[in-house]
């Protein structure tokens, strides 16, 4: 009597080795895009976050400072102006905070947060000859022109990510 030999089926040593290996390479590749995409999903949105509070602030500022009667004081980081209804209104930076207060009686708003830099400049409002820039002027009761710069960031998993350009804007006092 004849024994046939079976074959076994299965994986050699060398072929499970090999999958083992083609796993791994493509897990880890699987891992590292969803990480990167996490992290790049999260920037987009940190971006268009800030970037909504940055035209917030502008915004709210702009319509103010055009429409008060004149500004009474002025300091890098503080300007105060007699409003249309004579009330003071503040705009407050405090570089601890890194928050930027509007003030208008017992109200206080937060502008800004995350902020790194904030400055105010003032100018009278007739331009230098031949560029778009105004005479910079040293007395608020000549100012007609408020500059307002600042930068914000956040932190993304700890690090400091999507820094804004500067933010720059002139806005003209239209009661003066």
């Amino acid at each position: 009597m004849f024994i046939k030999s079976q074959k076994r089926r299965g994986f050699s040593l060398i072929e499970m080795l090999i999958g083992t290996a083609i796993g791994s390479i493509l897990i880890t590749t699987i891992a590292t895009l969803s990480l990167y995409s996490g992290k790049s999903l999260a920037a987009i949105w940190n971006y268009a976050d800030l970037n909504q509070s940055s035209r917030h602030a502008l915004d709210t500022m702009t319509r103010d400072i055009r429409q008060v009667r004149q500004l009474i004081d002025f300091q890098p980081d503080l300007l105060t102006f007699e409003d249309s209804d004579g009330q003071p209104l503040y705009f407050l930076y405090n570089p601890a905070t890194k928050r930027l207060r509007r003030i208008k009686g017992t109200t206080s708003e937060i502008l800004l947060t995350d902020c790194e830099f904030l400055s105010f400049a003032i100018f009278q409002r007739n331009p230098i000859g031949g560029t778009y820039d105004q005479h910079p002027t040293a007395s608020p009761s000549t100012c007609k022109l408020v500059q307002v710069s600042w930068v914000c960031s956040r932190k993304i998993l700890g690090t400091p990510h999507n820094t804004e350009s500067v933010q720059t804007a002139k806005i003209v006092i239209r009661k003066q």
